[in-house]
């Protein structure tokens, strides 16, 4: 019977998670996944597995962002070779599929930590199964599921879930220590699997040894604490060397992101508080909240943390006295030691994380369901007496808590779609995350909708005076509107307060570019490239620069190097080629051009060239077009506007009134003109 309702009750379960996910598997990149994943040119070829291994500098485009998370990386690898490209739906197929996997390994790690409490194994599996379809409903736990990077999490939970699982029900694993071995998996996903050797020993002592906490601090008990603590070493011996492992292979540029371990410290109290809310109210999830850090002690939100903190400590401290509720305990102190590497001295970038409630809820949920269960069972003799229906009752209550936790995720699902959503949904939850609010004008500026993001972006700049990210995305904007000088100035307030940021030297340099001031650019660009090797934006505008100011050995040298990296670019080999045989791409059209002359195919070589920055070919273009038509006046045009880039203003003007003799009213040539005349007197 019990292998029966188990066997459907996993069915259903999963079920019931797919449908409540249908609407997820297309969502976009978010967030970090733009330097881990998308413009991350190391997981484009699944030959470079080997290299995740080596060290953390090919998990991310950022040097501040590189950690070593060489399983994460590798799965995101497998996913771009499987669907050939940035296939949304393989990317999220795999995370969901590890995502059941830990459902129904949750429901076989309760039920055998609830017999182990009360030995009724029918009853124990219908909680575990309700358990376990609660977790994998839960709004909070769809951040995590929809943010890919964010996959990094449930492995690691998943690989400390299945040790515990390998433990509990192989006696062959617990002999040679194979339960182990997901975690090691699980810490090379991200560190805090290694919580898993704690853990273990609480658990060792709850349920193996019978003792609860207080019992640790009796000498009568100290016989049955060392023998607890000899079995969890092979635990902590593992757990402490891969530790020091990951930190070893963690590249020096590294940054947590906070700025004072103490304020961060005191902050943690009121957001592990915050945390345990959202598991049953979860109506305020933030994909990039605005929390701050708290000022000192005296702010009344330590005090409200502090008694929320300690107020659960003595309750874990009270049920583990007694086996009925030391599942209670035990849940609570998973809960503490999941948020630990997360909420404690490590000033992290964001105070809090709605996707690092991933693997804390595990033991919250293990704590919460038997509370349930216990106060169920105290009830359970009035309930029959006064409530003959009563089953139909809770099984009602039950249906509607489960379909309301499934309708938010499904809404929070919604609200991954795409930047615009995402954000747009950060600025009603979060309308002081200056960040959120620069993200949101990004997805405006998207759109073309130049003037709402210059507004989201200018109130961003307000709260975050100092963040390169700003300043350059309003240059991208003012370059976009044909405001340079003001983009020009962005740019360089960018790359003043990003100074280690590649992206801030990367899109300055595709400006330089775009006005043909290759000079200026490449100097940029090879700094972003020295600060991020791997990034294949900077690398392809510097091959543009390369090609188009005839550096043909450094453009071969380039195009060789990035090929290593993504072998399939075509226009990298398109630049490879052009520095062979030393010829651009637009010299190719040229000589096209000069074997089949024609007025009009000159005028367009001639925008292609202004369009490069090579302007003085450009004049050159429009001088054949106008001997082949003396009267072509878009010619005249091209001519003036390459002379006023050249700040020849006396020869730009006596183009624009060659083209203005011809056609008076034309907009453009009066236009260029008036710039000449401008600066010419």
């Amino acid at each position: 019977m019990k292998k029966q309702l188990l066997r459907y009750g996993i069915l259903l379960m999963m079920m019931l998670c797919a449908i409540t996910y249908a609407n997820h598997f297309q969502n976009g990149f978010h967030f970090d996944d733009s330097h881990t994943i998308q413009n991350n040119a190391y997981i484009r070829n699944i030959g470079n597995i080997p290299l995740f291994f080596k060290d953390g500098s090919t998990s991310s485009t950022l040097p501040q962002n590189q950690s070593y998370r060489p399983v994460t990386t590798t799965s995101l690898a497998f996913d771009y070779w499987l669907g050939h490209d940035y296939y949304l739906f393989f990317f999220h197929l795999s995370t969901f599929l590890l995502f059941l996997a830990q459902g129904w390994l949750m429901v076989k790690f309760m039920a055998r930590i609830f017999n182990i409490t009360v030995n009724d194994d029918e009853r124990n599996t219908t909680i575990a199964l309700i358990a376990g379809t609660f977790y994998l409903l839960h709004p909070a736990i769809a951040e995590t599921v929809n943010y890919v990077i964010a996959r990094a999490d449930i492995q690691s939970t998943f690989g400390v879930v299945m040790a515990f699982v390998l433990y509990q029900y192989s006696v062959r694993c617990r002999k040679y220590y194979l339960y182990l071995l997901p975690v090691i998996v699980g810490a090379l996903a991200k560190p805090p699997s290694v919580m898993f050797a704690p853990m273990f020993l609480v658990y060792l002592l709850f349920f193996e040894e019978g003792l609860g906490l207080v019992d640790v601090f009796k000498p009568s008990k100290y016989k049955q604490v060392f023998r607890a603590i000899l079995k969890s070493v092979p635990a902590f011996v593992v757990c402490g060397l891969m530790y020091l492992f990951i930190d070893k292979m963690t590249p020096k540029t590294w940054q947590p992101g906070g700025t004072s371990p103490i304020q961060y410290l005191i902050t943690q109290p009121i957001v592990i508080a915050h945390y345990f809310q959202m598991f049953f109210v979860p109506t305020q999830l933030s994909a990039d909240s605005d929390w701050t850090l708290l000022p000192s002690i005296h702010d009344w939100r330590f005090a409200a943390g502090m008694v929320f903190v300690l107020t659960m400590i003595v309750i874990a401290f009270i049920t583990s006295q007694k086996k009925i509720s030391r599942p209670i305990s035990f849940g609570i102190v998973w809960f503490f030691l999941a948020l630990l590497p997360t909420s404690s001295i490590i000033p992290l970038a964001e105070v809090l994380n709605d996707h690092r409630m991933f693997f804390p809820f595990v033991g919250l949920l293990v704590s919460v369901s038997w509370t349930v269960a216990l106060l169920a069972q105290q009830c359970a003799p009035w309930v029959r007496q006064h409530m003959p229906n009563h089953k139909i009752v809770f099984t009602t209550i039950l249906a509607l808590l489960l379909a309301t936790y499934a309708y938010g995720t499904w809404q929070r699902n919604e609200v991954w779609y795409d930047e615009d959503s995402l954000w747009h949904d950060v600025t009603i939850k979060s309308p002081n995350n200056g960040r959120g609010l620069m993200n949101y004008g990004l997805s405006k500026m998207a759109q073309g909708d130049y003037v709402t993001a210059e507004v989201y972006y200018q109130r961003a700049r307000k709260l975050l005076p100092t963040y390169f990210s700003v300043y350059v995305n309003l240059g991208i904007l003012k370059a976009a509107t044909g405001h340079d000088e003001e983009a020009k100035n962005y740019f360089e307030q960018g790359v003043a307060y990003g100074s280690n940021y590649p992206d801030a030297y990367s899109y300055y340099g595709r400006f330089l570019n775009s006005r043909g001031q290759y000079g200026d650019a490449i100097p940029k660009l090879l700094t972003a490239i020295s600060l991020s090797p791997a990034n294949t934006f900077a690398r392809a505008q510097l091959m543009e620069a390369y090609q188009n100011t005839g550096q043909w050995d450094k453009l071969k040298n380039m195009a060789q190097t990035t090929l290593q990296l993504e072998p399939d670019n075509t226009d990298t080999k398109s630049y490879l080629q052009a520095a062979i045989s030393r010829k651009s791409n637009l010299d190719i059209e040229a000589d096209a051009v000069k074997k089949s002359p024609a007025a009009d195919k000159y005028l367009t070589l001639s925008l292609e060239y202004y369009n490069a920055g090579r302007f003085q070919d450009c004049i050159n273009a429009c001088n054949h077009a106008l001997l082949l038509k003396p009267n072509f006046v878009p010619a005249y045009n091209n001519i003036c506007a390459s002379y006023n880039k050249l700040r020849q203003w006396d020869n730009a003007i006596a183009a624009a009134q060659k083209g203005l003799a011809l056609e008076p009213n034309n907009q453009l040539l009066k236009n260029n003109l008036a710039e000449a005349e401008r600066h010419g007197h």
